[in-house]
Protein backbone atom coordinates (compact mmCIF):
# COMPACT_ATOMS: atom_id res chain seq x y z
CA UNK A 1 0.00 0.00 0.00
CA UNK A 2 1.51 3.36 -1.47
CA UNK A 3 1.19 6.50 0.88
CA UNK A 4 0.05 9.50 -0.97
CA UNK A 5 0.22 13.27 0.30
CA UNK A 6 -3.25 14.39 -1.31
CA UNK A 7 -3.33 18.54 -1.14
CA UNK A 8 -7.13 18.90 -0.09
CA UNK A 9 -7.96 22.69 -0.74
CA UNK A 10 -11.99 22.02 0.88
CA UNK A 11 -13.54 21.78 -2.65
CA UNK A 12 -15.32 19.40 -4.44
CA UNK A 13 -12.88 17.68 -6.91
CA UNK A 14 -9.34 16.92 -4.00
CA UNK A 15 -12.38 15.95 -1.50
CA UNK A 16 -13.43 13.05 -4.09
CA UNK A 17 -9.86 12.51 -5.34
CA UNK A 18 -9.43 11.64 -1.72
CA UNK A 19 -12.21 8.26 -1.74
CA UNK A 20 -10.77 7.84 -4.94
CA UNK A 21 -7.28 7.19 -3.87
CA UNK A 22 -8.56 5.16 -0.70
CA UNK A 23 -10.49 2.92 -3.23
CA UNK A 24 -7.56 2.56 -5.06
CA UNK A 25 -5.85 0.93 -1.91
CA UNK A 26 -3.54 4.23 -0.77
CA UNK A 27 -2.50 5.29 2.41
CA UNK A 28 -4.01 8.65 2.29
CA UNK A 29 -2.63 11.59 3.92
CA UNK A 30 -4.90 15.09 3.30
CA UNK A 31 -3.05 18.32 3.45
CA UNK A 32 -4.18 21.46 3.45
CA UNK A 33 -1.53 24.29 2.43
CA UNK A 34 -1.85 27.66 4.57
CA UNK A 35 0.00 29.89 1.52
CA UNK A 36 -1.83 33.47 1.95
CA UNK A 37 -0.97 36.30 4.11
CA UNK A 38 -0.90 36.64 7.52
CA UNK A 39 -4.50 37.53 9.19
CA UNK A 40 -5.30 37.93 12.72
CA UNK A 41 -7.17 34.95 13.04
CA UNK A 42 -6.67 31.46 12.22
CA UNK A 43 -8.24 28.51 11.58
CA UNK A 44 -7.84 25.35 13.51
CA UNK A 45 -7.83 22.65 11.34
CA UNK A 46 -6.32 18.79 12.36
CA UNK A 47 -2.85 19.46 13.39
CA UNK A 48 -1.79 22.58 12.30
CA UNK A 49 1.96 22.61 12.02
CA UNK A 50 2.61 26.07 11.91
CA UNK A 51 1.28 29.85 10.94
CA UNK A 52 -1.76 31.58 10.30
CA UNK A 53 -4.75 31.32 7.96
CA UNK A 54 -6.20 34.50 6.48
CA UNK A 55 -9.74 35.68 6.72
CA UNK A 56 -10.83 37.28 3.61
CA UNK A 57 -14.10 38.90 2.52
CA UNK A 58 -15.70 36.72 -0.10
CA UNK A 59 -17.59 38.01 -3.18
CA UNK A 60 -21.39 37.03 -3.52
CA UNK A 61 -21.27 36.35 -6.98
CA UNK A 62 -18.55 33.10 -6.46
CA UNK A 63 -16.44 31.58 -4.17
CA UNK A 64 -13.10 33.29 -3.21
CA UNK A 65 -9.47 31.17 -3.84
CA UNK A 66 -8.52 28.41 -1.92
CA UNK A 67 -7.04 29.74 1.77
CA UNK A 68 -9.81 30.59 3.45
CA UNK A 69 -10.47 29.18 6.84
CA UNK A 70 -14.33 28.26 5.95
CA UNK A 71 -12.28 25.65 3.15
CA UNK A 72 -9.69 24.31 5.70
CA UNK A 73 -12.90 23.23 7.90
CA UNK A 74 -14.67 21.99 4.27
CA UNK A 75 -11.23 19.85 4.25
CA UNK A 76 -10.98 18.57 7.87
CA UNK A 77 -14.65 17.57 7.90
CA UNK A 78 -14.20 15.39 4.79
CA UNK A 79 -10.89 13.92 6.09
CA UNK A 80 -13.08 13.26 9.10
CA UNK A 81 -15.87 11.69 7.09
CA UNK A 82 -12.96 9.44 5.31
CA UNK A 83 -11.41 8.85 8.09
CA UNK A 84 -8.06 9.89 6.68
CA UNK A 85 -5.60 12.09 8.59
CA UNK A 86 -5.19 15.89 8.00
CA UNK A 87 -2.64 18.43 8.46
CA UNK A 88 -2.64 21.91 7.53
CA UNK A 89 0.60 23.27 6.51
CA UNK A 90 2.28 26.44 6.55
CA UNK A 91 3.41 27.45 3.09
CA UNK A 92 3.20 31.11 4.06
CA UNK A 93 6.87 31.77 3.36
CA UNK A 94 7.24 30.20 -0.14
CA UNK A 95 4.15 31.89 -1.24
CA UNK A 96 5.12 35.35 -0.46
CA UNK A 97 7.54 34.17 -3.42
CA UNK A 98 4.63 34.25 -5.97
CA UNK A 99 2.91 37.32 -4.45
CA UNK A 100 6.61 38.98 -5.54
CA UNK A 101 6.49 37.47 -8.57
CA UNK A 102 2.46 38.51 -9.38
CA UNK A 103 3.50 41.96 -8.71
CA UNK A 104 6.98 42.22 -10.02
CA UNK A 105 5.64 40.97 -13.79
CA UNK A 106 2.76 43.61 -13.60
CA UNK A 107 5.18 46.72 -12.75
CA UNK A 108 7.23 45.32 -15.54
CA UNK A 109 4.50 45.79 -18.62
CA UNK A 110 3.91 41.69 -18.32
CA UNK A 111 0.66 39.45 -17.34
CA UNK A 112 1.42 37.15 -14.98
CA UNK A 113 0.28 33.91 -14.37
CA UNK A 114 0.53 33.27 -10.40
CA UNK A 115 -1.30 29.61 -10.31
CA UNK A 116 1.47 28.44 -12.88
CA UNK A 117 3.78 29.20 -10.66
CA UNK A 118 2.00 27.96 -7.88
CA UNK A 119 1.81 24.25 -8.97
CA UNK A 120 5.77 24.86 -9.61
CA UNK A 121 6.99 26.06 -6.74
CA UNK A 122 4.75 24.64 -3.98
CA UNK A 123 2.21 22.29 -5.09
CA UNK A 124 4.85 19.93 -7.11
CA UNK A 125 7.67 21.39 -5.48
CA UNK A 126 7.89 22.12 -1.79
CA UNK A 127 4.92 19.72 -1.24
CA UNK A 128 6.98 16.93 -2.65
CA UNK A 129 9.73 17.91 -0.05
CA UNK A 130 6.79 17.37 2.26
CA UNK A 131 5.90 14.20 0.90
CA UNK A 132 9.53 12.89 1.45
CA UNK A 133 9.71 13.91 5.25
CA UNK A 134 6.44 11.48 6.33
CA UNK A 135 7.63 8.87 3.70
CA UNK A 136 5.37 9.36 0.94
CA UNK A 137 5.85 7.80 -2.62
CA UNK A 138 3.41 10.43 -3.90
CA UNK A 139 1.60 13.72 -4.20
CA UNK A 140 -2.06 13.85 -5.73
CA UNK A 141 -4.01 16.56 -6.30
CA UNK A 142 -7.66 17.36 -7.72
CA UNK A 143 -6.80 18.59 -10.88
CA UNK A 144 -8.46 17.81 -14.13
CA UNK A 145 -5.61 16.05 -16.20
CA UNK A 146 -4.39 12.09 -16.72
CA UNK A 147 -1.18 10.75 -16.81
CA UNK A 148 0.23 7.94 -18.64
CA UNK A 149 3.09 6.13 -20.33
CA UNK A 150 4.33 7.57 -23.21
CA UNK A 151 5.81 6.34 -26.68
CA UNK A 152 9.33 7.19 -25.12
CA UNK A 153 8.41 5.26 -22.20
CA UNK A 154 8.44 8.12 -19.99
CA UNK A 155 5.17 8.89 -17.99
CA UNK A 156 3.15 11.77 -19.77
CA UNK A 157 0.71 14.45 -19.03
CA UNK A 158 -2.51 14.72 -20.80
CA UNK A 159 -5.45 16.94 -20.78
CA UNK A 160 -8.51 15.45 -18.61
CA UNK A 161 -11.48 13.69 -20.17
CA UNK A 162 -13.41 16.82 -19.23
CA UNK A 163 -12.63 19.71 -21.69
CA UNK A 164 -14.58 21.82 -20.02
CA UNK A 165 -12.23 21.68 -16.99
CA UNK A 166 -9.33 20.64 -18.35
CA UNK A 167 -6.41 22.26 -16.39
CA UNK A 168 -2.80 20.37 -17.80
CA UNK A 169 -2.16 24.08 -19.22
CA UNK A 170 -1.69 25.10 -15.72
CA UNK A 171 0.77 22.16 -14.65
CA UNK A 172 2.96 22.42 -17.90
CA UNK A 173 5.72 23.85 -16.19
CA UNK A 174 6.29 21.15 -13.12
CA UNK A 175 9.42 19.05 -13.08
CA UNK A 176 9.48 16.42 -15.34
CA UNK A 177 10.96 13.78 -13.11
CA UNK A 178 8.12 14.41 -11.14
CA UNK A 179 5.80 12.92 -13.20
CA UNK A 180 6.48 9.31 -12.14
CA UNK A 181 5.47 10.47 -8.39
CA UNK A 182 2.37 11.84 -9.57
CA UNK A 183 -1.35 10.87 -8.86
CA UNK A 184 -4.47 12.67 -10.49
CA UNK A 185 -7.52 10.87 -9.67
CA UNK A 186 -10.25 13.06 -11.22
CA UNK A 187 -8.78 13.75 -14.21
CA UNK A 188 -10.41 10.82 -16.16
CA UNK A 189 -13.86 11.54 -14.90
CA UNK A 190 -16.36 14.48 -15.92
CA UNK A 191 -17.48 17.34 -13.58
CA UNK A 192 -20.80 15.97 -13.18
CA UNK A 193 -19.31 12.34 -12.42
CA UNK A 194 -17.24 13.90 -9.47
CA UNK A 195 -20.16 16.31 -7.86
CA UNK A 196 -22.13 13.02 -8.13
CA UNK A 197 -20.01 10.69 -6.24
CA UNK A 198 -19.45 13.71 -3.94
CA UNK A 199 -23.10 13.50 -3.26
CA UNK A 200 -23.80 9.42 -3.69
CA UNK A 201 -20.65 9.83 0.02
CA UNK A 202 -22.80 12.12 1.17
CA UNK A 203 -20.14 15.02 1.40
CA UNK A 204 -21.18 18.75 2.13
CA UNK A 205 -18.92 19.80 -0.68
CA UNK A 206 -21.00 18.60 -3.50
CA UNK A 207 -22.18 21.35 -4.58
CA UNK A 208 -19.59 23.91 -3.78
CA UNK A 209 -18.74 26.52 -5.85
CA UNK A 210 -15.75 26.29 -8.14
CA UNK A 211 -12.63 28.59 -7.21
CA UNK A 212 -12.53 31.89 -9.77
CA UNK A 213 -10.18 34.47 -8.74
CA UNK A 214 -6.33 34.67 -7.59
CA UNK A 215 -6.46 33.15 -4.12
CA UNK A 216 -4.72 36.58 -2.70
CA UNK A 217 -6.42 38.88 -5.02
CA UNK A 218 -10.11 38.02 -3.40
CA UNK A 219 -11.51 41.14 -4.68
CA UNK A 220 -10.42 40.17 -8.26
CA UNK A 221 -8.42 43.85 -8.36
CA UNK A 222 -5.08 43.41 -9.10
CA UNK A 223 -4.38 46.75 -9.05
CA UNK A 224 -5.68 47.59 -5.64
CA UNK A 225 -3.65 44.76 -4.37
CA UNK A 226 -0.26 45.79 -5.79
CA UNK A 227 -0.92 49.22 -4.84
CA UNK A 228 -1.53 47.88 -1.00
CA UNK A 229 2.15 46.32 -1.20
CA UNK A 230 3.88 48.49 -3.13
CA UNK A 231 2.53 51.86 -3.13
CA UNK A 232 0.50 54.05 -5.55
CA UNK A 233 1.72 53.21 -9.36
CA UNK A 234 3.45 55.52 -11.71
CA UNK A 235 1.46 57.77 -13.93
CA UNK A 236 2.21 57.24 -17.41
CA UNK A 237 0.19 58.39 -20.57
CA UNK A 238 -2.39 56.44 -22.79
CA UNK A 239 -1.65 57.11 -26.77
CA UNK A 240 -2.71 55.54 -29.43
CA UNK A 241 -0.36 53.46 -31.87
CA UNK A 242 -0.15 56.72 -33.78
CA UNK A 243 1.09 58.80 -31.14
CA UNK A 244 -1.83 60.85 -30.20
CA UNK A 245 -1.97 61.52 -26.45
CA UNK A 246 -5.43 60.28 -25.27
CA UNK A 247 -5.47 60.19 -21.64
CA UNK A 248 -3.19 59.61 -18.65
CA UNK A 249 -3.12 56.27 -16.08
CA UNK A 250 -1.91 55.63 -12.78
CA UNK A 251 -0.25 52.56 -13.05
CA UNK A 252 0.54 49.89 -16.41
CA UNK A 253 -0.41 47.13 -13.55
CA UNK A 254 -3.79 48.25 -14.48
CA UNK A 255 -3.70 46.76 -17.86
CA UNK A 256 -3.29 43.70 -19.64
CA UNK A 257 -2.49 43.14 -23.36
CA UNK A 258 -6.21 42.50 -25.30
CA UNK A 259 -8.08 44.26 -23.02
CA UNK A 260 -10.86 46.79 -24.13
CA UNK A 261 -12.66 47.38 -20.96
CA UNK A 262 -11.61 49.42 -17.92
CA UNK A 263 -10.03 52.00 -20.02
CA UNK A 264 -11.21 54.94 -19.15
CA UNK A 265 -11.23 56.68 -22.40
CA UNK A 266 -13.87 57.35 -24.98
CA UNK A 267 -12.66 57.00 -28.36
CA UNK A 268 -15.72 56.42 -30.46
CA UNK A 269 -14.55 53.29 -31.33
CA UNK A 270 -13.36 49.68 -29.89
CA UNK A 271 -9.88 50.31 -28.98
CA UNK A 272 -7.54 47.45 -26.79
CA UNK A 273 -4.48 47.43 -25.57
CA UNK A 274 -2.21 46.51 -28.13
CA UNK A 275 0.88 47.29 -26.28
CA UNK A 276 3.06 47.79 -22.87
CA UNK A 277 6.11 49.89 -22.64
CA UNK A 278 7.75 49.87 -19.65
CA UNK A 279 10.42 51.96 -20.64
CA UNK A 280 8.03 55.22 -21.27
CA UNK A 281 5.17 54.12 -18.93
CA UNK A 282 3.10 54.27 -21.74
CA UNK A 283 -0.47 52.11 -22.17
CA UNK A 284 -0.87 51.91 -26.51
CA UNK A 285 -4.32 51.36 -27.66
CA UNK A 286 -5.14 50.62 -31.33
CA UNK A 287 -7.73 48.46 -33.49
CA UNK A 288 -8.27 44.83 -33.04
CA UNK A 289 -6.52 44.14 -36.34
CA UNK A 290 -3.35 45.41 -34.38
CA UNK A 291 -3.45 42.64 -31.90
CA UNK A 292 -3.19 39.97 -34.26
CA UNK A 293 0.31 37.91 -34.07
CA UNK A 294 1.32 35.29 -36.39
CA UNK A 295 4.16 34.11 -34.38
CA UNK A 296 5.63 34.54 -30.82
CA UNK A 297 9.10 33.67 -29.21
CA UNK A 298 9.30 32.13 -25.58
CA UNK A 299 11.59 31.75 -22.62
CA UNK A 300 12.16 29.70 -19.79
CA UNK A 301 11.43 26.33 -21.37
CA UNK A 302 9.98 23.19 -19.81
CA UNK A 303 9.37 20.14 -21.59
CA UNK A 304 7.40 17.22 -20.37
CA UNK A 305 8.08 15.30 -23.51
CA UNK A 306 12.03 15.20 -25.36
CA UNK A 307 12.43 18.45 -26.70
CA UNK A 308 11.92 18.67 -30.18
CA UNK A 309 14.62 18.55 -32.55
CA UNK A 310 12.91 20.24 -35.55
CA UNK A 311 9.99 21.90 -36.28
CA UNK A 312 6.91 19.80 -34.93
CA UNK A 313 3.18 20.60 -35.43
CA UNK A 314 0.87 21.20 -32.32
CA UNK A 315 -1.78 22.70 -30.51
CA UNK A 316 -0.73 25.54 -29.08
CA UNK A 317 -2.44 27.65 -26.13
CA UNK A 318 -1.42 31.04 -25.22
CA UNK A 319 -4.25 31.72 -22.35
CA UNK A 320 -5.55 29.09 -19.79
CA UNK A 321 -9.31 29.94 -21.31
CA UNK A 322 -8.00 30.27 -24.71
CA UNK A 323 -9.02 28.17 -27.69
CA UNK A 324 -6.78 26.22 -28.76
CA UNK A 325 -4.89 27.02 -31.92
CA UNK A 326 -2.98 24.99 -35.01
CA UNK A 327 0.84 26.19 -35.72
CA UNK A 328 3.97 24.95 -35.89
CA UNK A 329 6.53 24.72 -32.64
CA UNK A 330 10.52 25.15 -32.83
CA UNK A 331 12.92 24.61 -29.73
CA UNK A 332 15.45 27.10 -29.64
CA UNK A 333 19.40 27.17 -27.80
CA UNK A 334 18.70 29.00 -24.35
CA UNK A 335 15.66 27.31 -23.17
CA UNK A 336 13.80 29.03 -25.89
CA UNK A 337 11.26 28.33 -28.40
CA UNK A 338 8.94 29.94 -30.90
CA UNK A 339 5.85 29.18 -31.95
CA UNK A 340 4.22 29.54 -35.89
CA UNK A 341 0.70 29.90 -35.85
CA UNK A 342 -1.47 29.22 -38.85
CA UNK A 343 -3.86 32.26 -38.55
CA UNK A 344 -2.98 35.11 -36.83
CA UNK A 345 -3.79 35.13 -32.66
CA UNK A 346 -5.13 37.85 -30.83
CA UNK A 347 -4.48 39.20 -27.30
CA UNK A 348 -0.86 37.46 -26.79
CA UNK A 349 0.63 38.95 -23.79
CA UNK A 350 4.65 38.90 -22.55
CA UNK A 351 4.47 37.26 -19.64
CA UNK A 352 2.36 34.71 -20.18
CA UNK A 353 2.67 30.98 -20.49
CA UNK A 354 2.41 29.29 -24.15
CA UNK A 355 1.82 25.58 -23.95
CA UNK A 356 2.04 23.06 -26.70
CA UNK A 357 0.36 19.69 -27.13
CA UNK A 358 0.40 16.59 -29.58
CA UNK A 359 -3.20 15.31 -29.06
CA UNK A 360 -3.87 15.45 -25.79
CA UNK A 361 -0.47 15.05 -24.55
CA UNK A 362 1.21 18.22 -23.50
CA UNK A 363 4.40 18.69 -24.51
CA UNK A 364 5.98 21.48 -22.32
CA UNK A 365 5.52 25.02 -23.09
CA UNK A 366 7.31 28.43 -21.86
CA UNK A 367 7.04 32.17 -21.01
CA UNK A 368 6.41 34.47 -23.93
CA UNK A 369 8.43 37.07 -24.26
Amino acid sequence: MSRVVLAMSGGVDSSVAAHLLREAGHDVVGVFMRHGEAAPESCSSGKAVSGGLPVVTARTDHKQGCCTASDAADARRVADRLDIPFYAVDFQNDFARIIDYFIDEYTAARTPNPCVMCNNWIKFGRLFDYADSVGAEFVATGHYCRLAMGTDGRPALLRGLDETKDQSYVLFGIDRDYLGRMLLPVGGYHKRDIRRMAAELGLAVADKRDSQEICFVPEGDHAAFIHRKRGPGATGEVVTSDGRVVGTHDGLERFTIGQRKGLGIALGEPHFVVRLESDTNRVVLGSREELARDHLTANRTNWLASPPTEPVRAEIKIRYNARFASGTVQALPGERLTVSFDEPQYGVAPGQAVVCYDGPRVLGGGWIE
